[in-house]
């Protein structure tokens, strides 16, 4: 697993029905030293070493200590791979072009910008950045490269992550640990702390970034939800995967994420303020408050189809 970040997508679509549009290109249509060296090309270019090399930008280890706004040594890639590229992996190509769209989290209609903020304050674990600053600007320009071709509204194939239909049971942790320990830790360690491209305060990041500990990404974190964690494993994971040719099961998957999140991680204050609109949080958002009286084990581990059963029925009463 070469990590399991960010958990919500930036390439979700909105609730509309949205226009076809064609797949992900392969590496070449977006290769971003084939751009001019103007104002553009050299935003775009920015955007891209951002998203690949964001500690050494953004993170606690930065030399520009007026920027260390990420709180972890992640990197952006470590979750959207290939630079928000790579199908299935919640790439960035179409993402400028589903935006603004409404988001349950908020139950509002959010920026992009405000996206890429949820993904500071969560993923990364950090505090927002300036929507007026440089960076926000090379993170926008370059997802507009990538979605330069994809027409507004327009859902293309391999965005977000594949929905994932889990097994009906609990997850099992014990389970999820024998298989990280064979598929998993000769790359992120035994203790889930990663394995560093150089060393402790160089800034240069993970070569395979800590899944859990105090520089992975918070509980408040999409990818702190065990089905789309479980969804993220299932298509990416262990390295070399891909949604055509998986290495795992549904069963591992699923357990694997659930011990992963098992696992002590940053927290995140004011969790109970996320889906204000509370027919609206998924079922597996493992924190309170609640409107089926379920207990916050079930949320976090499962079994989840009597959870989504009984949301269908209250959702119409507590939508009023």
């Amino acid at each position: 697993m070469k990590t399991i970040l960010c958990m919500t997508a930036l390439a979700l679509a909105s609730t509309a029905p949205l226009a076809a549009a064609p797949g992900i290109k392969d590496a070449a249509a977006y290769d971003v030293s084939k751009l001019p060296d103007d104002p553009y090309g050299r935003l775009v270019r920015y955007g891209k070493e951002l998203t690949e090399k964001t500690p050494a930008y953004l993170g606690p280890e930065a030399k520009n200590a007026k920027l260390r706004y990420a709180g972890n040594n992640l990197a952006c890639a470590s979750c959207h791979e290939a630079a928000g590229t790579k199908s299935f992996a919640i790439p960035w190509v179409g993402a400028h072009a589903t935006f603004p769209q409404y988001r349950a989290r908020e139950d509002a209609v959010s920026t992009l910008q405000e996206r890429v903020n949820g993904c500071m304050e969560r993923s990364m674990n950090g505090k927002p950045l300036p929507l007026d600053g440089q960076e926000m600007k090379a993170f926008m320009a370059y997802m507009h490269f990538l979605s330069r071709d994809v027409p507004v509204g327009a859902r293309v194939e391999g965005q977000g992550l594949p929905a994932f239909s889990p097994p009906a049971r609990r997850a099992d942790t014990q389970a999820g640990a024998q298989v990280y320990a064979g598929k998993c830790a000769s790359c992120h360690g035994a203790d889930g702390a990663g394995v560093r491209a150089g060393q402790a305060g160089d800034g240069q990041g993970y070569l395979f970034p800590a899944l859990w500990g105090p520089d992975s990404f918070n509980n408040g974190a999409g990818m702190n939800r065990l089905l789309t964690a479980a969804a993220f494993i299932r298509n990416n994971m262990p390295l070399g995967t891909t949604h055509a040719s998986p290495q795992l099961s549904d069963d591992e998957a699923y357990d694997v994420a659930a011990y992963v999140l098992s696992q002590p991680r940053p927290v995140k204050a004011g969790l109970d303020k996320d889906f204000p609109a509370r027919w609206n949080k998924p079922v597996d958002a493992a924190f309170g408050p609640y409107v089926d009286g379920v207990p916050a084990e079930q949320h976090k581990y499962g079994p989840f189809q009597p959870l989504t059963e009984n949301m269908k029925k209250l959702r119409p009463e507590a939508a009023k």
